[in-house]
């Protein structure tokens, strides 16, 4: 997901504005830019590539002003060129752009004759309010103007020739905040981009424009109407983006979760008993629940598919969020609805949300921004308490997730007489476990690091589990391919033999997620027809599962004993340090892996 950032200032705003866009390095992006005015005078700096290119640029060619927008972006319509790279201009108004303008080609075609550089929709937009202003329409209007031409999800910040105290801020479909300093003002996509400008932030809602001046901003809804929105001060711990002195942010993130993960803990359960941190809700009417998300979130609802069937004895539906509305699944006033998503913001999944919407009884969210669009479009939303996640390959916020999808499944099951509340309280005292477990896991870094030089010479591997342990074979496969860009499968082991096995060889590690618990012989079963074709297996296990199957077996990870039911929440940190020190020895960008953005906000 691309990132804005815009100042209205006191100082020289360029290097302000690089070192906003550099706390929105995490989205990914594959170019950046700026514009400023100065004395009146609209101007622009671009380069493509790392933000180091742009500040080069910087240096040799100063771009002076008081007055500014900034943006990386992670292309869309056309490559990563310095033509496409925002901002955008058209005589005198540039305009930075997340999202996409689904109409672009019909307004295109609708401003043929105009001077097109690039080969973006975002051009459109920016050609299309210098048209108006042509007209005669001022800037301010020249912008809503071109609003009510737009189609399609965007965050939009435009600047103008001759306006040195305006940007127009608007949003709809992708995020965008409003941050309020003293005589100053600043547009940005998040918090974490204004974090160090102010603490004092306003979220635009879905549809609001903004004329923002040094003076204040001025905010109308979807209507034109003028709109109060809540003034927010941010706690300064969700402004925090720096390394801990770890050399990347996912080693950071991965290093956090027992911290991260005890404060979910604390938030969602009390005194052996479920608690949520606000609101109420009672599954025992619930006949069936749909758990909706992408990527790692789809995983995670995987994973919390078996709690809440073998918990609650509630049937459950597991749907990615990009194919969910497309198949028209029948939704009962009866259903629970569930959307999970890191950012809140996530395109496809709020689509999903929207559709479920009128038809389940209730729409719950767990996100990790409470005031993102999913969170609030929800009946109750539910915070994972995870801290800002930077690193692409999601983490800590996936660890966290399945502690709140865990209590969620707990508490269904006590309201329908699945379990009683001492299994209640033995289950919770098993998740209050876990922190220390995490610890002990983290202690095996080391010896991951220096076992995983052979797997990164590896052009495939295959990640097999049953049970829940399953869907963490996929996600261990996903932050594998994620950062180190090795082809890698997730499956489930009795699905061996019905088609994978045959790309089994002695050049194929198999990583096996295999604790002792009910499934473990059929798990090890698998393992054997795997090294009886000559496949390095790297068996993850238990000191019990170490002494009854590690025969024969390339290389051996012990794991602490856990309840095999929470075994996905503790394997996840040798899945995920695995494809981390994999990464570390392919040479590539673990935080910013090549063509992935934090968040997708975009179909």
């Amino acid at each position: 997901m691309c990132g804005i950032v815009g100042v209205l200032g006191h100082h020289e705003v360029a290097p302000i504005l690089v070192e906003a866009l550099k706390r929105l390095e995490y989205r990914g992006y594959d170019s950046a830019g700026i514009a400023t005015v100065e004395d009146g005078r609209l101007d622009r700096r671009r380069a493509v590539g790392k933000l180091v290119n742009l500040s080069d640029l910087l240096v040799h060619d100063p771009l002076a002003g008081k007055s500014g927008i900034g943006h990386t972006r992670w292309a869309t319509h056309g490559a990563p060129t310095e033509a496409n790279a925002h901002p955008h201009r058209a005589g005198r108004v540039a305009v930075v752009h997340n999202g996409i303008i689904e109409n672009f080609r019909e307004l295109r075609a609708d401003l043929s004759g105009r001077p097109f550089e690039s080969e973006t929709d975002t051009e459109t937009i920016a050609q299309l309010c210098e048209r108006h202003m042509e007209a005669g329409m001022s800037p301010r209007e020249a912008a809503v103007a071109t609003l009510g031409a737009l189609e399609g999800a965007f965050a939009l910040a435009f600047l103008f020739e001759g306006e040195n105290d305006l940007i127009v801020a608007a949003r709809k479909g992708s995020p965008l905040a409003i941050g309020h300093g003293d005589g100053e003002m600043y547009v940005g996509s998040d918090a974490i981009a204004l974090g160090p400008l102010t603490d004092r932030i306003t979220y635009l809602e879905e549809g609001d424009y903004a004329f923002v001046t040094r003076d204040g901003a001025e905010i109308h809804d979807a209507r034109g109407r003028l709109a109060n929105r809540e003034m927010r001060t941010i706690a300064p711990q969700a402004a925090q983006v720096d390394k801990a002195g770890h050399r990347h942010f996912m080693a950071k993130e991965i290093f956090e979760q027992p911290v991260v993960l005890s404060t979910a803990l604390a938030a969602y359960s009390s005194a052996g008993q479920v608690t949520l941190p606000e609101g109420d809700l009672d599954f025992s009417n619930t006949d069936r629940v749909t758990m909706v998300a992408c990527g790692t979130a789809s995983y995670a609802c995987a994973i919390a598919k078996y709690w809440f069937e073998q918990l609650a004895g509630l049937p459950c539906d597991v749907d990615i969020a990009s194919e969910y509305r497309y198949r028209e699944p029948p939704v009962s006033p009866a259903s629970t609805a569930l959307f999970v998503s890191q950012s809140g913001e996530t395109a496809d999944t709020l689509a999903a949300l929207r559709y479920a919407r009128g038809k389940a009884g209730r729409i719950l969210s767990i996100v990790n921004v409470p005031e993102s669009s999913i969170a609030r479009e929800s009946d109750l939303a539910l915070p994972i308490l995870a801290g800002v996640e930077v690193g692409v390959a999601s983490t800590k916020a996936f660890m966290n997730q399945l502690a709140v999808l865990a209590h969620l499944a707990i508490l269904a099951g006590r309201q329908k007489g699945h379990i009683d509340p001492t299994r209640e309280a033995e289950l919770l005292a098993d998740l209050a476990r876990l922190p220390a477990l995490l610890n002990q896991a983290l202690a095996l870094d080391p010896k991951i690091a220096k076992r995983t030089g052979k797997l990164a010479e590896a052009r495939s591997v295959l990640f097999l589990g049953r049970g829940p342990m399953y869907p963490m074979a996929l996600e261990g496969a996903l932050k594998l391919k994620e950062i180190s860009y090795i082809h890698a499968e997730g499956y489930a082991s009795g699905e061996l033999k019905h088609g994978p096995i045959a790309l089994v060889d002695k050049t194929v590690p198999v990583v096996v997620l295999a604790p002792r618990d009910a499934l473990f012989d059929k798990t090890v079963s698998n393992m054997q027809e795997v090294l009886a074709r000559e496949g390095r297996v790297w068996l993850i296990t238990d000191a019990t599962g170490a002494q009854e199957a590690g025969d024969g077996v390339w290389q051996t990870l012990v794991m602490p004993e856990i309840n095999p039911i929470f075994a996905p929440m503790l394997y996840a940190v040798p899945a995920q340090l695995i494809a981390y020190h994999t990464a570390l020895h392919k040479g590539t960008d673990v935080d910013q892996p090549r063509n992935l953005a934090k968040s997708v906000t975009v179909e």
